[in-house]
């Protein structure tokens, strides 16, 4: 089983143990293509909500829209620790690795998560995450980071 299925964790000024997005982004570009996709497959752990919500200052709502699903599933997967449908691991995989991206450009996750946090003006006065919902909305992403990272227009 790949190192993906661990759960890296960082501990809160309380003590308690808190997934980190960033940590499990990153370790999901060192699984081949053929793994993610087998991980996907079989669904993502429920901790992946709660990680992604922290590190973008998400609600429950829009973690819900994020992931296609109900607020009300997403409550219902952390209580259970029931895996993700593939269709909702497929979202936060390609969350991931645009937030990957964005993290390399900008060279910080808090300017990162940031930047993906806020309307941009050249993607339509929408937000990168939530352009990620869909292929070609991650595709308009990279193409503005991408722009960034190479001092071209946008």
């Amino acid at each position: 089983m790949s190192t993906v299925a661990k759960r890296p964790v960082k501990r809160s000024s309380s003590g308690t143990a808190q997934p980190s997005f960033w940590s499990m982004a990153l370790e999901l570009t060192t699984i081949t293509e053929h793994e993610r996709l087998a991980r996907i497959r079989l669904g993502f752990e429920p901790y992946w909500l709660v990680a992604t919500k922290s590190a973008f200052g998400l609600t429950v709502p829009m973690i819900a829209v994020i992931a296609n699903v109900s607020a009300s599933t997403v409550e219902r997967r952390l209580k259970s620790d029931e895996a993700l449908d593939p269709v909702a691991s497929e979202r936060i995989d390609r969350l991931a690795q645009v937030a990957v991206l964005s993290k390399e450009v900008f060279e910080n996750e808090d300017i990162a998560s940031q930047w993906l946090a806020t309307p941009n003006d050249s993607l339509g006065g929408q937000t990168p995450l939530s352009l990620c919902e869909t292929e070609l909305g991650a595709r308009q992403v990279r193409r503005v980071l991408h722009a960034i990272e190479w001092g071209g227009a946008v």
